[in-house]
């Protein structure tokens, strides 16, 4: 009886002491995130596909050029690295936020890169858009190739940034994966996620540019803070977790894409490894082109942009080519 009193006795108070730790963790969060927001508010405009609003910049007039963005990130990726103003010069320019980054929403569903690819070609069929060039970054180069697949009337033309083709085993899946898990995933988000997400976020975009250093513009200018949201959170998880299992689906479609490919990455990227991907997609695609730029990791469009904007000019010269 002494003994199960002494448990009782310590048991509650921790219990309503973990409980507290948990609130005041949420409550942190979420004041965090509203932080966040009211330094970095939204700086595009919005439209609503299938009751999801997505937030977008559109810049430059001219034949329309989609940019789509990787994990974590958002639309000032692009901005930031100054490939837009460049491609603005003769482009229209449009970026999208993906579901559940930046100010775009994310409903609770399966969100694949065809599901992403559904929605984009909505959204650009709602902004006049019928052709496009569509740039993929990362995690964005699956929704591109979806999105060739899915509408090849729509798109004529891809450009492939240091992406990710076919299954492999990724640590990082792993890690970055929980918070996609329902119920303990939320409340993860909202207590623990974002306090360890802050610790390891320098390390992140360390490897992100490695071998080269992070710029000095993205540092001072991409809004970190977003990225550390609840909200962006769960996105990021639920895509970290749906990268292997979607490739396998979608490799065995990479032979169909019959448009101009160009693919480009750094030689030393440390997050998808050049050989096992790019190259490999370069020789399942005929036609295609591949350009790797020596000494650079991950992050291409802010290490060489000059490298991506030259292979956007290539993939629409080769649709003046194919027209003559």
């Amino acid at each position: 009886m002494t003994q199960r009193f002494t448990t009782r006795s310590w048991l509650l108070p921790a219990l309503l002491g973990s409980a507290a730790a948990l609130g005041a963790s949420a409550l942190y969060a979420v004041s965090k995130a509203r932080g966040a927001e009211q330094r970095h508010p939204p700086i595009g405009s919005f439209l609503t596909v299938d009751g999801v609003r997505l937030h977008y910049v559109e810049r430059g007039q001219g034949e329309p050029l989609v940019l789509i963005h990787g994990n974590g990130t958002m639309i000032q990726d692009f901005l930031v690295s100054g490939i837009v103003d460049e491609l603005a010069k003769r482009y229209r320019v449009i970026i999208v936020d993906r579901p559940g980054y930046g100010y775009s929403e994310r409903p609770r569903a399966l969100w694949t890169p065809r599901a992403h690819a559904t929605l984009f070609q909505k959204a650009l069929q709602q902004l006049g858009v019928s052709q496009a060039v569509v740039l993929g970054h990362s995690w964005g180069t699956l929704v591109a190739v979806a999105l060739a697949l899915q509408a090849p009337q729509l798109v004529r033309g891809l450009v492939l940034a240091s992406g990710y083709y076919y299954p492999t085993l990724r640590a990082d899946v792993i890690l970055f994966s929980p918070p996609a898990i329902p119920v303990l995933g939320d409340a993860m988000r909202y207590t623990i996620s974002p306090v360890i997400s802050r610790l390891i976020l320098p390390g992140l975009i360390k490897a992100m540019f490695a071998p080269a250093s992070e710029p000095d513009r993205f540092d001072r200018e991409f809004p970190k803070e977003l990225m550390l949201r609840p909200s962006q959170l769960r996105a990021s998880a639920e895509d970290a977790a749906m990268m292997t299992p979607v490739t396998i689906e979608l490799q065995e479609h990479y032979r169909e894409l019959k448009l101009p490919v160009v693919i480009v990455t750094g030689a030393d990227d440390q997050i998808a490894d050049v050989g096992r991907q790019s190259e490999r997609l370069h020789g399942e695609i005929v036609n295609s082109e591949f350009i790797v730029v020596p000494g650079m990791g991950h992050m291409i469009h802010h290490l060489a942009p000059g490298q991506v904007v030259g292979a956007v000019d290539r993939a629409f010269g080769k649709l003046v080519a194919r027209a003559a």
